[in-house]
């Protein structure tokens, strides 16, 4: 069978924006030119595992919860979101020890919602575990707005690689991202799996 070659490279390149843009959402920087993501949102709620970070479990749950419903903001498309370790690691810790029930079952936690991102960093410090601490964010997650002006531009450039055959092609996709209201989102910052 034939390949559409340009229809394999719009995809690649669709797809290796899509993930700038998700990693811009969840925690980007907020200098230069990239927007600041909702890790990085000053104001947000913090809970706590422990000095030098704590496994997840059902304590921190109910405390990412708590600390939106107290500042009246939950509301609206409440869910969670993780990277793949924190998924793995909830889905085998029991919600109380000794009963049934897991934290993560399906695609929920408590009644919520839950996504997997592996953008959301697993490589955050906290005290002694360096390096190894996962994030999880629960949310309003229409209060995050990711603004995108136009559509997926292409450019075809045969000109700068052209003394060595070669074609670049330069993909752009104008994005803005914003948090409307910080404590629609709380996280936990040192997660160990």
């Amino acid at each position: 069978s034939s390949l559409d070659v340009e229809s394999f490279v719009r995809n690649d390149l669709a797809t290796v924006l899509a993930l700038a843009i998700d990693l811009a959402a969840i925690n980007g920087q907020g200098a230069g030119n990239e927007p600041r993501g909702v890790l990085k949102v000053s104001g947000i709620g913090n809970v706590a595992g422990a000095a030098n970070g704590a496994a997840p479990n059902w304590a921190h749950i109910v405390e990412l919860e708590s600390q939106i419903a107290v500042a009246n903001a939950d509301v609206g498309s409440m869910g969670y979101l993780t990277n793949a370790k924190v998924r793995g690691k909830l889905k085998t810790t029991s919600k109380v020890t000794g009963q049934n029930g897991f934290i993560w079952e399906g695609a929920s936690i408590n009644g919520y919602n839950a996504a997997v991102s592996n953008q959301v960093p697993s490589n955050l410090t906290k005290g002694t575990a360096s390096g190894v601490c996962s994030a999880i964010i629960f949310g309003n997650w229409s209060d995050l707005i990711v603004g995108q002006w136009g559509t997926l531009d292409l450019l075809v450039d045969p000109y700068t690689g052209g003394t060595s055959g070669t074609v670049r092609v330069v993909a752009l996709q104008d994005v803005d991202i914003a948090v409307r209201n910080a404590v629609s989102f709380a996280a936990l910052l040192d997660a160990l799996t």
